[in-house]
């Protein structure tokens, strides 16, 4: 199978987070059948890590996750670009890896080894699991992707996802002054959230606040006892400041609820790349183990996660050679 075929039926298996299984198994028989050991690393009942190697020292890895984001969207194309879920997030990336270290493995390199997780886009528990895999010791430089352009990523943020919860009384809509709305309480916490200047740094850049769901209530006629603000921050300092301000500014009128929380990283720049400092987070945080990390990939993180989702074929071809040069560059050192 070429670049393209591969990605292609890649995306052509659904695999939303929390249903990265099959494509797991296809993974496993393909990379088999090229001569790979492969490894399914139990994450859950129906969830596997895909581990892969060709020799006791696999001292440089490529990884990314197998997962995406909802709704599944087959692939189509035409002549420039290969269109559909998981094009450019990221099982054009997987496609391109893979195509990579077999042109490694033509040219006598077989230290290199392939990590795929699964749950990449809800709370990396793939990527929390394999930190504990006795080959990550045997990692010297771990090259994760994501869609940076095909830029290397020199830094990307961190990602703090909490709740706002409030409490109030329920009483009869009708006699309002009988109850303590909730969502009025709530409200004024997001308020004073919009209007507040977090902590930000040089070199990650701005803190950003995305309040991205909202819950509460009973029924129209009730005064709501409770409401909830589910947000995710983009973090670019460490998680202390941000929970302080959070929970300065909300007193006593609510709770403050830490769901999970991934700090910025910085990774390994080297000569010859373009590079930058990303906004989203990856799964590196949660990979400490495997080495020195670094990050690239094909495809914009800007349509990434939407329904026009799409790669470059060029981008997916220049990314194969932008992992050639990378392992050898990192193996050579």
């Amino acid at each position: 199978m070429n670049l393209f075929e591969i990605t292609k039926h890649l995306m052509s298996i659904p695999s939303v987070s929390g249903e990265e299984e099959a494509v797991g198994f296809w993974l496993r028989d393909y990379l088999e059948s090229l001569g790979w050991t492969v490894e399914l690393q139990k994450v859950s009942e129906n969830q596997n890590n895909v581990i892969a190697y060709l020799n006791e020292k696999p001292r440089v890895w490529l990884s990314t996750h197998m997962d995406t984001v909802p709704p599944f969207i087959a692939p189509t194309e035409d002549a420039e670009k290969i269109y559909g879920r998981g094009s450019c997030d990221a099982k054009g990336i997987i496609a391109a890896q893979i195509t990579a270290v077999e042109l490694l493995r033509q040219q006598g390199i077989e230290d290199i080894g392939l990590l795929y997780t699964v749950e990449e886009e809800r709370a990396s528990t793939g990527a929390k699991v394999a930190n504990d895999h006795p080959l990550a010791a045997k990692c010297e430089y771990l090259i994760n992707g994501e869609p940076t352009d095909n830029d290397l990523a020199i830094g990307s943020k961190g990602a703090f996802r909490a709740k706002i919860k409030t409490t109030g009384r329920a009483a009869h809509s009708a006699y309002p002054e009988q109850g303590e709305s909730a969502i009025e309480k709530l409200l004024d916490i997001l308020e004073d959230v919009r209007h507040t200047k977090l902590p930000n740094d040089e070199f990650f850049g701005e803190t950003t606040v995305n309040l991205a769901t909202l819950d509460g209530g009973i029924a129209l006629n009730v005064i709501p006892p409770n409401a909830e603000c589910g947000m995710l921050i983009r973090l670019t300092t460490p998680m202390e400041p941000i929970r302080d301000a959070l929970e300065s500014l909300i007193r006593d009128r609510g709770e403050l609820e830490i769901m999970s929380y991934s700090l910025p990283v910085k990774m390994l720049a080297v000569d010859g790349f373009n590079q930058k400092v990303v906004r989203f987070t990856t799964d590196i945080p949660h990979l400490p183990n495997w080495g020195q990390p670094l990050l690239l990939g094909p495809g914009s993180i800007l349509v990434a996660h939407t329904k026009d989702e799409f790669v470059l074929k060029k981008d997916l071809e220049e990314a194969v050679g932008l992992y050639v040069d990378l392992a050898r560059r990192l193996l050579s050192s």
